[in-house]
């Protein structure tokens, strides 16, 4: 084969280690943002706490503002909302990046480049707050936040108050082999012939001994744990209560025989059945709603997470600001000492080691310093986006998207996904994630484009005004919608209020 010489032309992505670095950066959130900085100061000579800068910000912190904010607020780490009393019957966007004219420089969407001058100030350092982890300073008023409350499981505390009870031996393995079946919930999962099974022939255990002791397991606490079903569940907290109560009879009888009408909302057949006027019928039912379908939801191991807001937005003087959080990360400077060693070497091979740890240190703080830009202009421009919602509630939520932002603040929408990630805002109406602030757009009757955040607060609001006896349908509510010119079909209405866990119309009707 002869050889012969070609000339192509073509490009090729190239993704430098200061732009790794700062992508990777700016999509943590500020509590792995926190556990990479430590890294960096145990793994580089050069990097050191600014304790100085650290106390200048806890005196500027204390005087800042009459008005104050939380350190930290809890929310779930998932959404599951406990079951309702009344219901008887029961992005992380993956966007590619975009890398294109990234050759040998970083792009200027992260607001940083890859070319940095070898001189450094080091009288200048880069402020990203304090360290979560700081020595206590004297205010106590938090101290219970960070003093996690050691609660028992549900199976611990059955366990305790099997102990504390007088089984014997062979008693004791049955009632371990029930609680071990005892879910989260309170309910018991297998039934007593599977429970069974898992003795041994030779240990002579009937169904009956079983039952006996999972009735001794039904009078612990809470009321109603072990039960088998709903109806068993709810029997079993109303034998609990005082003989006296008002309407428990009723209640019991009401369980027993006529949950599934109870469940289907049938109070005309009710009425019938329990031969109770419409007053009396809503007091029983007023009753059975005061139990707990889940008994074992009221004691459980899971402890509180917290997640502390990365953006601060407050008025001030009558004008929205937005700030971020001095608590997100610590105040990080060059070692002088270890750069003065540095510039005293005669020879470079002499710190050459000293003189990598110093590069990648710079590195290190010009990715927090975009970082903290990058996040700051972002949050400043869905704050300018929104601010409707700011003043006056979801309602006024504007339909935004990543391209909107992304045009204003000249970035890529993938840069925008990654800052919007993970990274929460506190506000004077609760703390959001950055991604919450944007929705899609549902179309008005005028021509113009609404927010879906904003259509599912008034669905919402519809719903909480309605007539119980006569809850709105998803097509009453689709027409309510069309009188304030939003264009929004019926099985949309049904979309949305399933997304905000709202039953249908004929699970919402009571006669209370």
């Amino acid at each position: 084969m002869k050889q012969s010489l070609q000339l192509r032309l073509g490009q090729q992505l190239t993704m430098t280690p200061q732009l790794q670095q700062a992508i990777k950066l700016l999509q943590l959130s500020s509590l792995d943002l926190q556990q990479e900085i430590q890294e960096a100061l145990d793994s580089n000579v050069m990097l050191e706490v600014d304790e100085a800068n650290d106390t200048q910000s806890d005196n500027n912190e204390s005087n800042n503002s009459n008005t104050s904010l939380e350190e930290h607020s809890k929310v779930s780490a998932d959404n599951d909302t406990q079951t309702s009393n009344d219901d008887l019957a029961t992005e992380l966007s993956a966007n590619s990046i975009d890398f294109e004219n990234t050759q040998n420089e970083i792009p200027s969407e992260l607001a940083t480049d890859s070319s940095w001058d070898d001189v450094y100030d080091t009288s200048s350092s880069f402020t990203a707050g304090q360290t979560a982890t700081s020595s206590w300073s004297g205010d106590d008023s938090n101290l219970f936040e960070n003093n996690g409350k050691t609660e028992d499981s549900l199976q611990e505390h059955l366990i305790w108050q099997m102990e504390m009870a007088h089984f014997s031996d062979t008693d004791q393995s049955i009632a371990e082999a029930i609680i071990d079946a005892i879910d989260d919930s309170g309910y018991l999962t297998q039934s007593l012939e599977e429970l069974l099974q898992a003795f041994e022939p030779e240990d002579e255990i009937e169904v009956e001994e079983i039952e006996a002791v999972l009735h001794r397991i039904q009078s612990f606490d809470p009321p109603g744990v072990g039960a088998r079903d709903l109806q068993e569940n709810l029997l079993l907290q109303l034998r609990g209560l005082d003989s006296d109560v008002q309407w428990l009879n009723e209640a019991k009888i009401l369980v027993s025989r006529h949950l599934k009408l109870l469940a289907s909302r049938d109070f005309a057949t009710l009425k019938r059945r329990m031969k109770l006027d419409e007053g009396k019928l809503a007091q029983v039912i007023t009753l059975i709603k005061s139990l707990s379908p889940r008994p074992g939801s009221h004691i459980s191991d899971d402890r509180p997470h917290y997640v502390t807001p990365d953006v601060y937005v407050k008025k001030i003087n009558g004008v929205w600001t937005c700030e971020l959080n001095a608590e997100t990360a610590p105040n990080i400077k060059i070692n002088e000492q270890y750069l003065n060693l540095v510039k005293g070497a005669k020879k470079d091979s002499d710190m050459s080691s000293i003189k990598d740890h110093l590069q990648e240190a710079r590195w290190f703080i010009k990715s927090l310093q975009s970082r903290n830009d990058t996040l700051l202009k972002v949050s400043r421009s869905i704050l300018n986006f929104q601010q409707d919602f700011f003043e006056y509630g979801e309602e006024h939520m504007r339909a935004l998207v990543l391209a909107d932002v992304a045009e204003v603040v000249e970035m890529h929408e993938s840069t925008i996904s990654r800052v919007t990630t993970q990274k929460y805002m506190h506000t004077p109406k609760g703390i959001f994630e950055l991604k919450y602030f944007f929705s899609s757009h549902v179309s008005t009757a005028s021509g113009g484009e609404a927010s879906a955040t904003a259509i599912r607060a008034i669905i919402k609001k519809f719903i909480a005004a309605e007539n119980g006896r006569k809850p709105l349908s998803d097509n009453k509510i689709s027409v309510m919608l069309a009188e304030q010119n939003y264009n929004v079909a019926r099985r949309t209405v049904a979309k949305y209020r399933e997304s905000m866990s709202i039953p249908p119309s004929n699970e919402r009707k009571s006669i209370i």
